[in-house]
């Protein structure tokens, strides 16, 4: 373990693993947020310009919460984290 520790904790690594907490699954919820933004604007569309993108993505996250917005059914146990 020792060895192992020194080895993710090298600066000089190309790869730096971090090990993501179970209780941070909220971000997987911001990682399918962005994938559904990437998929239905961002790959079909075509922008002129930086101002043009930044209209066109608060005009579609205007359309989804208005449209298809739904709370997230959340199916952790919520225990307590343990020191």
């Amino acid at each position: 373990m020792p060895d192992r520790a020194a080895f993710l904790q090298d600066p000089t690594h190309r790869v730096r693993l971090v090990y993501t907490p179970k209780h941070t699954s909220w971000l997987n919820q911001v990682e399918i947020w962005f994938g559904i933004l990437v998929r239905r604007l961002r790959k079909r569309g075509s922008f002129t310009s930086v101002t043009e993108l930044r209209q066109r993505i608060f005009a579609f996250i205007e359309y989804v919460n208005k449209t298809m917005a739904k709370p997230f059914k959340w199916t952790d146990a919520g225990r307590p984290l343990v020191a």
